[in-house]
């Protein structure tokens, strides 16, 4: 082997090695968001928050449904739907907080369902958590099968699709943040609108590369459990991928600003970030 052979497979292999350690240590520093949530919600009950409790602007109809059979396991949601007679093809995937598919996110898809759309609210847990320390173990074993998640919305927008939807988009909160952007890495071009609040960002360029939809992130500036600099780094992330992306930061709003469960519920920023929501999926949804 010659010197220039010799020295390029030196290179080659250090840079691998350095990329390697590079991966290490990000994987290293990924923050706990299974404990940071824990720390979030510790003192909160899973009760309906203010945001919960307001009216679908029209009348809605609402039932259980099962969207998707997985292991031999019928996975059932709550499909929400404006009143009978009227019909669209524009629909939302919502995605639960880490309590889960409870009251407060059933109220909360009737309320976007008021908004003209038909609204499935899926279960990625399977149960609903009733205390925090619950509520971290659900959230650790969700985040713990990426598969199995990514599995589930995928026949929920199968689902969606046969019952005649024409645009989807998603939308959650919290855990559910993090599991509606992930929607839309599943969804691809089947999906045309992503909404995450305060979930877990992914800043991966081999992730966000099955990301077509455009996305719109809002987040709290006190959010002590989703740190703003990883919130950057996934905007950042997500423009030199070609993706388009708002993020949306409330400087006085803590995590769970928005959340249709528990205590945290910030009026003022909660209204802006739904009407804003409701802009988003009226410009993206057609």
């Amino acid at each position: 082997m010659n010197v220039s052979a010799h020295a390029a497979r030196f290179a080659a292999g250090t840079a691998l090695l350095f990329a390697a350690a590079t991966t290490a240590g990000a994987q290293a520093t990924q923050p706990d968001y299974a404990a940071a949530m824990h720390r979030e919600h510790m003192n909160e009950t899973p009760t309906a928050s203010a945001g919960a409790r307001i009216a679908p602007r029209t009348d809605v109809v609402g039932e259980t449904v099962t969207y998707a059979t997985i292991n031999g396991k019928a996975i059932k949601g709550f499909l929400a739907k404006p009143a009978a007679g009227a019909k669209t093809g524009k629909a939302i995937i919502m995605v639960h907080e880490w309590w889960g598919l409870n009251d407060g996110i059933q109220a909360m898809a009737k309320r976007y369902a008021g908004e003209g759309y038909t609204v499935l609210a899926v279960d990625l847990f399977g149960s609903v958590a009733t205390t925090p320390d619950a509520a971290m173990k659900l959230y650790q074993a969700g985040m713990a099968d990426i598969a199995g998640g990514e599995k589930n919305l995928g026949e929920a927008i199968t689902y969606l699709k046969k019952a005649g939807a024409t645009s989807i988009g998603s939308v959650g909160y919290c855990y559910g943040g993090h599991w509606s952007l992930r929607t839309g890495l599943v969804g691809g071009a089947n999906l045309s609108a992503v909404v995450m609040y305060y979930g877990a960002p992914i800043t991966d360029p081999a992730q966000l590369a099955r990301l077509k939809a455009p996305v719109l992130g809002l987040f709290g500036g006190k959010d002590t459990g989703i740190p703003l600099d990883s919130v950057r780094a996934m905007e950042t992330a997500m423009k030199k991928g070609g993706r388009t992306v708002t993020i949306n930061v409330y400087a006085n709003a803590n995590h769970a600003f928005a959340n249709p469960t528990g205590q945290a519920y910030d009026k003022t920023a909660a209204e802006d970030a739904f009407a804003k929501t409701v802009a988003f999926f009226k410009a993206n949804l057609k």
